[in-house]
């Protein structure tokens, strides 16, 4: 099997569009296919970066320890690899400067380094972020990846993160944990979500080595560097906005770079064996009945190259006849429903912590509405946590006078995560 994945695209929507119609909406399905363990392992750069500061007291730096070692332990042997101890400042626990190539020797002394982590100081995001960056500048062409773990609220002054974030996007990509529920779901998510990583809570610390477990497995798993979506249109249309959406939720309408006078790419980060899907829309000049035209060419490309790995063509087709024209496809009826889920979530847990009620039952029960109609009990379990429920299907309920952190946090986080159409993988 190749030792580098191979990508196909493919194309879900209704072409057909109504007189006078302007927009297309389609899912593109990006698939990247090949063995999970290259024959010759890509360049890779992996940065475990861990909050050390007085909060992580207590079992929280003890799993934490235990947690970083189990990270190191799965490092493949060549894979370049640093860790870093954030608290007020950043420093290097292992290796003393730039970074250190995995083997049995070099993973044995990170362990026994991480062994020796304590908890002191506050909490600067920036200074962690910044010291990442200059380690993986020096590794350009390579995987580079992070892993931040925090369980406190950042203590930069205003600007000084998204600043510093800015200066990270394209260096490395950074998936980013909580531990607990002391830290801010919105400051973590920024970093994640700049830099094409994920977020999630790890309410009890003694789950930690099972979350970095699983997080390096899916690390170790890449084998492409940078891989972005280029859309081509046609002269006179427009792209309206792209947006993951599977495995989860994440607009990348406003990460595009113009590549071209009609086209521009959105990156998409590293890739393994694995498969995401983008919901696309398009704004095209509406023609006359009969008439066809291609109003977007999705291509995946190499980062920074003209070498396209795969493509798909997005049409449009005006007709008279309505039953061709009513039609919506499954998928993008399915991903744009769980879209709506996840902004009814994001903004009625807003109003409720703003103290408005009546809007955050109103965006809440939205939600329930949305889950119930895609049948989806995860989503409608997480849910009965923070409403009661009188009516599912209409979204009627009432707000529950206690809510536990942990529940508003979990369902915050993981509004944005979605289900495939029934009946696919």
């Amino acid at each position: 099997m190749s030792a580098e994945a191979e990508f196909v695209v493919t194309v879900d929507q209704n072409a057909y569009l109504s007189v006078g119609a302007t927009r297309v909406d389609a899912v593109v399905a990006v698939t990247a296919t090949g063995d999970a363990t290259p024959a010759v392992p890509t360049a890779a750069l992996e940065l475990l970066i861990i909050d050390t500061s007085g909060s992580m007291q207590g079992d929280r730096i003890a799993s934490a320890r235990a947690a970083t070692a189990v990270a190191i332990e799965q490092l493949r042997d060549g894979v370049l690899f640093a860790v870093i101890s954030g608290a007020t400042s950043a420093r290097q626990v292992y290796p003393k400067r730039g970074a250190a190539r995995a083997d049995p020797q070099t993973r044995a002394e990170a362990v026994t380094a991480v062994r020796k982590l304590s908890a002191g100081g506050g909490t600067a995001f920036s200074n962690w972020l910044t010291l990442a960056r200059q380690i993986a500048e020096q590794h350009p062409g390579a995987i580079r990846h992070a892993l931040l773990l925090t369980d406190g609220q950042n203590g930069d002054g205003r600007g000084v993160l998204e600043q510093t974030i800015e200066e990270c996007i394209g260096v490395f990509s950074c998936d980013c944990r909580g531990v607990g529920t002391d830290w801010n779901v919105a400051e973590v998510r920024k970093i994640a979500s700049a830099l094409l990583g994920t977020v999630d809570i790890v309410a009890k610390p003694e789950n930690l080595a099972a979350d970095f477990h699983a997080i390096m497995n899916s690390a170790m798993g890449k084998r492409v560097a940078d891989v972005s979506l280029r859309l081509w249109t046609p002269k006179g249309a427009q792209v309206k906005f792209v947006k993951q959406v599977a495995p989860e939720v994440e607009d990348l309408t406003a990460k595009r770079v113009q590549t071209g006078p009609l086209h521009g790419d959105y990156p998409l980060g590293a890739w393994g064996a694995e498969s995401r899907e983008y919901h696309v829309c398009v704004e095209v000049p509406t023609q006359a009945i009969g008439a066809e035209m291609l109003a977007c060419r999705a291509m995946v490309v190499r980062g920074g190259s003209t070498e396209t790995l795969a493509q798909g063509l997005v049409r449009a087709v005006w007709t008279d006849d309505d039953a061709l024209s009513a039609k919506v496809s499954r998928k993008v009826a399915h991903y744009t429903g769980q879209s709506e889920y996840a902004d009814a979530v994001e903004h009625g847990l807003a109003a409720r912590r703003d103290g408005d009620e009546r809007t955050a039952t109103m965006r809440l029960g939205r939600a329930v509405a949305l889950a119930t109609a895609a049948g989806d009990r995860e989503k409608l379990e997480m849910l009965a946590k923070v409403v009661d429920v009188d009516d599912a299907a209409t979204g009627t309920v009432r707000l529950k006078s206690k809510v536990s952190d942990e529940a508003e946090m979990e369902l915050d986080i993981r509004s944005r995560r979605t289900s495939r159409v029934r009946g696919e993988g």
